[in-house]
């Protein structure tokens, strides 16, 4: 799934390409994108992009009249930049969106089609998708503290759920815990002081470091290769690899849909999670699909146990 690194560098290759440009037509491919009936897709024809901005993991274009397309890629979306007419690929096309200099074609690998394109008008709406989640790279040690402490939860829920902290996904969750020298089963409200400081650095530095290096890597070109799996991770996707720090086999667990990667020697003290205890408490402390995890918008809020 496109986490904030990734988000990030697409809207800033989007900018030079279709800001202050028209949106001359969209070409639905995918009858399961479109989420919203009013205002109409025809609507935005001919409107001009005044705007980019993320909300969350969502890729938010604004048009003139007060106009606003959210896309969210979910796990497979993904935007490519073509000359303008190109045709959606027929199998993973959803949609193309022709600017007077290009197309900007959405696809999605696999046949569960999650992605979503939502058309909404003003302010007050275009709020109802974002998650609330607290702005790391923005936030003082103070904010960070009242998000994380909000409610108790393994580090692992914490970091990835949109609604305490905005952004962060289950690749770079695992990238930042391994940076803070912290378990990801380790509850929240059992941070000491320090080690709420180190996860905050821990964030920040991460995620700026990954925006840096995926926009050297797209140049003066689009992101083709986004992926939750890249080379130069430390320990996400690198299961029984030497950990970079110390060496160590990096471990893995993998629930359900979600998997946790890990060094024990530098997370957790040497100590191996264990599947069968793991789950016990994931059962508890994680949503049963991804869509409970990324489609809670203005659900009430879990108790404090998960």
């Amino acid at each position: 799934m496109p986490e904030l690194p990734d988000v990030v560098v697409y809207i800033q290759c989007l900018e030079p390409r279709i800001l202050h440009r028209r949106l001359e037509r969209i070409r639905l491919t995918s009858p399961f994108l479109l989420r919203t009936v009013t205002p109409s897709l025809r609507e935005a024809e001919g409107k001009s992009v005044i705007e980019l901005r993320r909300l969350g993991k969502r890729i938010v274009i604004g048009l003139d009249g007060d106009l606003f397309l959210v896309m969210h890629l979910m796990i497979a979306g993904r935007l490519r930049w073509r000359d303008l007419g190109a045709t959606p690929p027929k199998r993973r096309g959803l949609a193309a969106f022709d600017f007077e200099i290009g197309t900007l074609l959405l696809t999605e690998a696999g046949t569960q089609k999650r992605s979503s394109l939502h058309v909404v008008r003003g302010e007050r709406e275009l709020a109802k998708h974002d998650p609330g989640g607290l702005e790391v790279l923005d936030s003082s040690i103070e904010d960070f503290r009242g998000a994380i402490l909000r409610e108790n939860h393994t580090l692992k829920r914490a970091l990835t759920d949109p609604r305490i902290l905005s952004g962060i996904g289950n690749a770079y969750s695992d990238e930042i815990l391994h940076a803070a020298r912290l378990s990801p089963v380790k509850l929240t409200s059992a941070l000491s002081p320090e080690e709420t400081a180190r996860l905050h650095d821990a964030i920040r530095e991460t995620l700026t470091s990954w925006i840096r290096r995926s926009r050297r890597e797209a140049g003066e070109g689009f992101p083709e290769q986004v992926t939750a799996f890249r080379e130069g991770m430390a320990v996400h996707g690198r299961f029984g690899q030497p950990c970079p720090t110390c060496g160590a086999p990096v471990q893995r667990i993998v629930y359900a849909s979600n998997e946790v990667n890990y060094c024990a020697r530098c997370q957790t003290d040497g100590r191996l999670l264990a599947d069968r205890a793991l789950s016990r408490l994931l059962r508890k402390d994680w949503p049963k699909t991804l869509d409970q995890w990324e489609g809670r918008l203005g659900s009430a809020p879990p108790p404090a146990n998960g």
